[in-house]
């Protein structure tokens, strides 16, 4: 578990002098700037990338959120962005501005989920914090980042269809299994009501694709945990155990990555390299790794 650690209040002047001056919170005027940022990579951004399509500002319409930005020495260029909210996310950011969001956010602590996105940035901003003495629960320090960009060559799964309305429940306890699966604990911790409106708002929108027995009960599911015009991101990937071992991930799969390329024409995600079995069907499906994702669980 982290340490909850006390502190003076980020307002006051004595905090505020040790922020580095190249580092600041983004503003409405940085809009464009930050869109460019983000435009520079359409497959590591692609989940900034669609917070952004809902409100179109620097200023994020997320409760509590805030964008740093770093610029060059004059001031005036922004080089480097990282989202702070409950989770934090880098943005085109290399090791000096990572470490530099780092001491923002440690001046200005608060607890997060996690910290992801691509590897150097993530373990920046974690060393950072670290000496700080903030404690994470888990690194995951690589995580292959892959994509495709072409339908896939394995034959897809007819009967993966997109969730609709009248499975909710079911897909509910589908998502809850494997989120506690991948990070060890239940999305149900401290109030249930967020993660439902999730499961909901995934299936309302199209983005949570599955496969149930005439029950209802789900044999897969998937989910685009973000979609936007470039990319998609494929999440919440799910087989139920008592199917599992009979070569049907695969075929789901293609599937997954064949109705996700109605929506944009690049599919990504990214996998625990630890997990030897999901990295094979993914290489089976046509994925090829074009980067290193990692993330920190707090």
């Amino acid at each position: 578990m982290p340490r909850i650690r006390s502190r003076v209040g980020p307002w006051l002047a004595s905090h505020r002098a040790h922020v580095t001056p190249q580092v600041r919170v983004l503003v409405h005027e940085d809009t464009q700037a930050l869109l460019a940022l983000v435009a520079k990579d359409a497959v590591a951004n692609v989940f900034i990338d669609s917070l952004l399509s809902k409100g179109r500002s620097a200023v994020p319409i997320q409760q509590g959120a805030v964008i740093l930005g770093y610029f060059e020495h004059d001031g005036t260029r922004l080089v480097a962005a990282c989202w702070v909210g409950s989770n934090v996310v880098p943005i085109e950011a290399g090791a000096e501005h990572s470490e530099a969001f780092g001491r923002w956010i440690n001046e200005h602590w608060r607890p997060h989920a996690s910290i992801f996105g691509p590897a150097e940035a993530v373990l920046a901003i974690m060393s950072v914090l670290a000496e700080s003495g903030v404690q994470a629960q888990e690194i995951r320090a690589d995580q292959p980042l892959l994509t495709m960009s072409s339908p896939s060559p394995l034959a897809a799964s007819p009967l993966l269809l997109r969730s609709h309305n009248g499975q909710f429940s079911q897909i509910l306890i589908a998502a809850a299994a494997m989120f506690e699966e991948e990070v060890g604990y239940s999305p149900f911790l401290g109030g249930e009501e967020n993660y439902r409106r999730r499961v909901a708002w995934l299936i309302n929108a199209g983005h949570s694709f599955s496969h149930c027995e005439k029950d209802g009960t789900v044999i897969f599911k998937a989910d685009l945990g973000a979609v936007t015009k470039h990319a998609t991101q494929v999440q919440g990937v799910w087989m139920n155990p008592a199917y599992r071992g009979q070569g049907l991930s695969a075929g789901y799969m293609a599937a997954v990555v064949n109705l996700s390329q109605m929506l944009a024409p690049v599919t990504s995600l990214y996998v625990n390299d630890f997990n030897t079995r999901a990295r094979s069907v993914y290489e089976k499906v046509g994925f090829e790794q074009v980067g290193t994702f990692a993330t920190v669980l707090f």
